[in-house]
């Protein structure tokens, strides 16, 4: 396992625009990004709260952004470790700060990785890990369903992937729902609204068990993929 650093390695195949693009997008908003995103990323807290590592775990955030996610987790896991990956460099440059305000260099590191195809073993020295946790990214990555084969991939037997993100906010009233569907479009924000089929599918393949909710009247979804901790034997 190398030494910790605040060092943001990238992947040798990223796809430049896409950082480029990213990077127009959240250079100037990262530095107010998290004060106004708490009053409608609903249940992120929730995905924290619920992952509960074992003592040496290690938890991978695939778009990690400011690092929110990652230094409030682990603030509350100080036994397990952690590791985020972002499309952005601009948010990577946020969450190496907020890491190191937090006293967590130690035990929270960060690279500049694509969620679709990345290795965790030249990024960070780590195959697999026992948790994944995927927070409001699916909805703004085009291949959302690649960067969940590519979680899926990266998880020891047993391992479990969480997933918090926009729902089909189904109980909203409908100018409600349309007007939030408006704004989102103006971000290119795509709430997937196939995601509990598509999760369901990748279940059945690999024989794990889903918890799927929709919380907030269905603002939300949210989602907990766990594995077998032995190979499904076909």
């Amino acid at each position: 396992m190398p030494a910790y650093s605040q060092d943001v390695g990238a992947e040798p195949s990223w796809p430049v625009e896409a950082t480029r693009r990213m990077n127009r997008m959240y250079r100037r908003q990262r530095h107010f990004y998290d004060g106004t995103r708490r009053y409608y990323l609903l249940g992120r807290d929730q995905l924290i709260s619920r992952l509960q590592p074992d003592a040496g775990s290690c938890v991978l955030e695939i778009g990690c952004g400011t690092g929110r996610n990652l230094v409030l987790a682990g603030r509350l896991y100080p036994a397990a470790r952690f590791f985020g990956i972002d499309v952005s460099t601009e948010m990577l440059t946020s969450a190496i700060a907020a890491i190191s305000r937090g006293g967590l260099t130690s035990r929270v590191r960060v690279a500049h990785g694509d969620g679709t195809a990345f290795d965790p073993q030249r990024l960070f020295g780590i195959p697999r890990f026992d948790h994944v946790m995927i927070s409001y990214s699916l909805s703004m990555i085009p291949g959302w369903r690649g960067v969940l084969q590519a979680a899926i991939a990266h998880l020891k037997p047993g391992g479990r992937l969480h997933i918090v993100d926009f729902g089909r906010q189904e109980r909203l009233p409908g100018v409600v729902r349309a007007l939030l569907r408006r704004w989102l479009a103006i971000f290119d924000v795509t709430p997937r609204d196939d995601l509990e089929q598509v999760l369901s599918s990748m279940a059945d393949t690999g024989g794990a068990h889903l918890r799927f909710e929709r919380p907030f009247r269905g603002y939300a979804q949210y989602a907990v993929l766990t594995f077998p901790s032995e190979p499904r034997i076909p």
